[in-house]
């Protein structure tokens, strides 16, 4: 399929957080809005990550390129510091974070411990608050904010465990931020993509088994990808999804309609 490109993000500044190699669902989330005319803020977890990273922002031909761990105090304030004295405001913000202790996201929920419950939580969701909050003062003229997901959210997924709780929390809470935020014209959606082979995925028990399962369930027949993923972030921070807010979209071949 060919790519499509426009100009309908032209000059719009989008802030990518997540990105850990080309395999990534931020990275085609930032292809997709790149290829509609968006400057980008692409961020990298630690100096290790780097080398794997930077190409891609290269590659893209990011503006800012900022180291970003979010359970380092300091450090998302550190980032936004830099868009506002870069680019002074700010359209679009893509939160594809997600971390579990893996004691604690492959023995169940019942026997995750408190802290590790705590880390998901500050980690895959508390975090979106918060780089929310920093991204809606240089929000002025309206803009979108988008985080990841998944069906475990909303429905029982085998080995999904204590990410459940926290996708569904999540979820809440792009809900709560879109009523918050709509007054200042800034929509808050959560994506919830199908499974993809992406690092973080990797980490849960008998992952391969959910993908055949997933390609077998799927009314299309197939597998997404990441850059369906993208495509469709993409489309919701142009104006043509202008009254679009709070809803969970599914990009997963249809998996979610089935029972």
């Amino acid at each position: 399929m060919d790519t499509p490109t426009s100009t309908v993000l032209a000059q719009r500044k989008v802030l990518i957080i997540g990105i850990a190699n080309e395999h990534s669902i931020a990275y085609g989330c930032a292809r997709a809005v790149r290829d509609l005319g968006a400057d980008l803020a692409i961020t990298y977890l630690n100096d290790k990550a780097k080398p794997y990273v930077e190409p891609r922002a290269k590659e893209l031909g990011a503006s800012l390129l900022l180291p970003l761990d979010v359970s380092k105090p300091g450090e998302l304030e550190a980032v936004f510091d830099e868009i506002r004295a870069t680019w002074g405001r700010l359209d679009v913000a893509v939160h594809s974070i997600a971390f579990a202790p893996k004691d604690d996201l492959q023995g169940g929920l019942l026997n995750s411990s408190a802290e590790g419950f705590a880390m998901a939580m500050d980690i895959s969701c508390h975090s979106f608050i918060r780089m929310a909050r920093l991204a809606a003062p240089l929000m002025d003229d309206g803009g979108s904010m988008f985080a990841m997901s998944y069906l475990g959210a909303t429905r029982v997924v085998p080995n999904y465990d204590l990410m459940g709780p926290v996708k569904a929390a999540l979820e809440a809470s792009c809900r709560y931020l879109a009523h918050e935020l709509g007054p200042k014209r800034i929509r808050v959606h959560p994506i919830s993509p199908g499974p993809l082979k992406t690092r973080a995925a990797s980490g849960l028990k008998d992952f391969d088994l959910l993908l055949n399962e997933a390609a077998e369930r799927a009314p299309i027949g197939e597998l997404v990808d990441i850059m369906d993923v993208g495509y469709t972030c993409a489309f919701l921070a142009t104006p043509y999804a202008r009254r679009m807010t709070g809803n969970t979209i599914f990009v997963a071949g249809g998996v979610s309609i089935i029972g």
